[in-house]
């Protein structure tokens, strides 16, 4: 399992109010989301009308297809009428077979087979045994 993650910055040149601004970025969000079956997010710059922020998020079994959907999503974004490209940033982190190599959450806790008890504090408490034992 693959996740693609693109930072996109965009100067929106003809906005003069976060109402023009946001037609912009609502008609791109709407473009993708339709098209290219992503998630995808304004997450910075939020009160400036002349700059957008955005992230774009897609899972795949394949690291090429992330890049070729990615791809497309950023060429999708500088064709914008209203608005120009100004950086990308794309980034594609591999999670092992099935999401076999995630660590850590609720999966690693299932996982325990240790026989501590369901009471135990189990890693942070031996960590603070192990500190104090230091001491």
């Amino acid at each position: 399992m693959f996740v693609g993650v693109l930072r996109l910055r965009l100067d929106i040149v003809g906005a003069r109010s976060l109402k023009d601004k946001r037609s912009v970025v609502r008609s791109l969000k709407e473009r993708a989301q339709a098209r290219m079956r992503v998630s995808i997010a304004e997450v910075g710059v939020l009160d400036d009308p002349r700059r957008a922020t955005l992230g774009v998020a897609v899972v795949s079994n394949s690291a090429a297809m992330c890049d070729r959907v990615l791809a497309d999503v950023a060429a999708m974004a500088g064709s914008l009428p209203h608005a120009v490209l100004t950086d990308r940033a794309t980034e594609i982190v591999p999670f092992g077979e099935g999401g076999a190599g995630v660590q850590g959450g609720i999966e690693q806790a299932l996982d325990r087979d240790d026989g501590r008890d369901d009471g135990d504090l189990g890693a942070a408490s031996d960590m603070l045994e192990d500190a104090e034992d230091d001491e």
